[in-house]
């Protein structure tokens, strides 16, 4: 009892970094309240005793604003962020190191007994405001979008973002290998925020470095054939790409930092 009370504590530490102290977790952080209730009434659930466990949720809840029903299995190291409004349904299961924000649903689409709701695999992250629906499951290490409506299987170690919930699964390829080296040489990263999330301009920008490399082997290959056909031909330096010469497209959180 008193390790599961210590590693959910330390959970708060490595995913909340206004957490100062094990005291101040202990008496303020709801999600955490939310979690021990849960803990008590599920156990009183296991035993048949299903009026008081549901008794002992509901006070949870008007205490909390975080509605667990007593039903709900749920792993290791579970992490609410803030946690007011998150409701997780009777069949839900959850898994090992999950971090729910606020505003999160975790429920069903039908009155039918039986599994009504989602699975949540190992390591997921669901934003803040996310409703996911329905007896699927959500794979290891999947992130969901804050706002987002899940109404589908996730696969493992995706992405969803939108309304209705789009899959982005996030390919690696040798294409990023060049963008981050032409990051690197231009002291710009264009997956700062946004590496996994459709973002309009993280899009553009990459279309951009691609052409930039795209054209710097151009160059390279045409001075080549230059020196092959006149060997007093000097390959010139190209002009050194400055840090603080793309200050004015930071964000000043950036630049203070």
């Amino acid at each position: 009892m008193f390790e599961r009370l210590r590693e959910d504590i330390n959970s708060v530490f490595h995913r909340d970094p206004a957490a100062r102290n094990t005291f101040e977790v202990l008496t303020n952080y709801p999600g955490l309240h939310a979690l021990l209730f849960h803990r008590f009434s599920h156990w009183l659930w296991s035993f048949g005793l299903k009026w008081l466990a549901r008794t002992i949720s509901t006070i949870a809840r008007w205490l909390t604003g975080i509605e667990i029903h007593p039903g709900a299995t749920i792993g290791r190291r579970f992490f609410i962020d803030h946690g007011m409004g998150v409701v997780i349904g009777e069949t839900t299961v959850i898994g090992d190191d999950v971090t729910l924000y606020q505003g999160v649903t975790l429920g069903g689409t039908s009155w039918n007994k039986g599994k009504r709701h989602p699975t949540i695999g190992n390591s997921v992250v669901v934003g803040a405001g996310a409703k996911i629906l329905g007896p699927f499951e959500v794979g290891e290490g999947a992130k969901i979008g804050s706002n987002s409506v899940v109404t589908k299987a996730v696969p493992a170690g995706a992405t969803v973002v939108g309304i209705p919930g789009r899959v982005i699964v996030k390919r690696h390829t040798e294409d990023d290998v060049r963008r981050k080296e032409m990051e690197e040489r231009m002291g710009f990263d264009a997956y700062g925020v946004t590496e996994e999330m459709p973002d309009p301009v993280a899009r553009a920008m990459r279309s951009l470095l691609d052409h930039m490399h795209a054209v710097d082997d151009r160059i390279e290959n045409m001075c080549k054939a230059i020196r092959k056909v006149n060997s007093e031909y000097q390959n010139g330096e190209l002009p050194p790409l400055h840090e603080e010469d793309f200050d004015c497209v930071r964000d000043e959180s950036d630049t203070r930092s």
